[in-house]
């Protein structure tokens, strides 16, 4: 399998857009793989729109591939999403790399719009299932439930041909989305135990569905800092987490040396992923580049070895 570690976002950490093309010129410099953003339309806190900041790294960045964890079907009309992913995706050199959910029902967009939670799977199949079809086909018919289209067409389409289509979530129907749909799979907040039988329900799956999916396009993340739990940003970062979504930062983020990070890139591999979305926690301009730094000098260099292993 191929290991790849990239970085991700959720809020906006930076003081201004300066800051944050400093960042990305530091990972696209350091041989990180890929760059991530949380989709969220609806906040408080600063957090970019996914699609823009996409098109932004576009036109930003040469080399490093970058992707949406990931983007909620349900709330976006399909015909647009795909437009706007093909539009990137040549924009970019064929850079882009989709990952799409149904969106989480306790997410803030659904009560501050007319959107229902209701029925928000079934849309998503819909849209995915569009969306699949606009990429390849140079028409498309469709009459569902939720959507109906005649003689729908994009052009240009994508540059890559096999356009990735990464779905997130871990439930029956996000399993069952996966595998009728998916290229990848990419876990929320899943540990590495808890992941194994998840790839291996996928799987099975697959089975039922006539498919495939590539034993290196099974993913996970994480939130990291080297540091310790004491650390502000490690407390407001936790306690954020267990607000939001009820759960243990203790879990999930792993905070401590660069080993322990290495640590846990290995047991995910052990566990059957490959890829991984990282995001460093920090409380300002300066630790959030530390935090990317140490990451670039002290763990990425060791995923040659967990490559061997396995």
């Amino acid at each position: 399998m191929s290991i790849a570690v990239g970085l991700g976002l959720s809020e906006f950490p930076f003081s201004d857009g300066r800051s944050f093309w400093k960042w990305v010129d530091l990972c696209e410099a350091g041989n990180v793989d890929s760059l991530w953003q949380t989709d969220r339309i609806v906040s408080r806190h600063p957090i970019l729109e996914c699609i823009t900041t996409m098109a932004a790294l576009a036109g930003g960045t040469k080399r490093i591939k970058f992707g949406m964890n990931v983007v909620s079907v349900g709330l976006r009309d399909p015909l647009l999403l795909a437009k706007q992913c093909a539009t990137i995706d040549v924009l970019s050199g064929g850079r882009l790399l989709p990952a799409f959910g149904v969106g989480n029902s306790r997410a803030p967009e659904w009560k501050a719009t007319s959107l229902v939670t209701k029925g928000r799977g079934k849309r998503t199949n819909e849209g995915l299932d569009i969306i699949s079809k606009l990429w390849t086909q140079d028409s498309v018919d469709y009459d569902g439930e939720y959507f109906r289209y005649r003689s729908a067409s994009i052009q240009p389409k994508p540059v890559q041909k096999n356009m990735p289509l990464w779905i997130g979530g871990s439930s029956d129907a996000a399993i069952r989305r996966t595998a009728r749909f998916g290229t990848g799979w990419q876990a929320a907040f899943e540990t590495p135990e808890e992941v194994g039988s998840i790839i291996e329900t996928i799987k099975k799956a697959l089975v039922s569905e006539g498919r495939t999916i590539a034993d290196d396009h099974y993913g996970a993340g994480f939130s990291y800092r080297i540091g310790g739990w004491d650390d502000p940003a490690v407390v407001a970062a936790a306690e954020s987490y267990q607000k939001r979504l009820g759960r243990d930062a203790k879990a999930t983020f792993v905070v401590g040396q660069a080993e322990d990070i290495i640590m846990r890139i290995s047991d995910y591999v052990d566990a059957g992923i490959s890829k991984f979305i990282l995001r460093p926690i920090g409380a300002s301009n300066d630790d959030i580049f530390q935090q990317t730094s140490m990451l670039i000098d002290r763990v990425l260099p060791n995923l040659g070895k967990l490559q061997q292993k396995n």
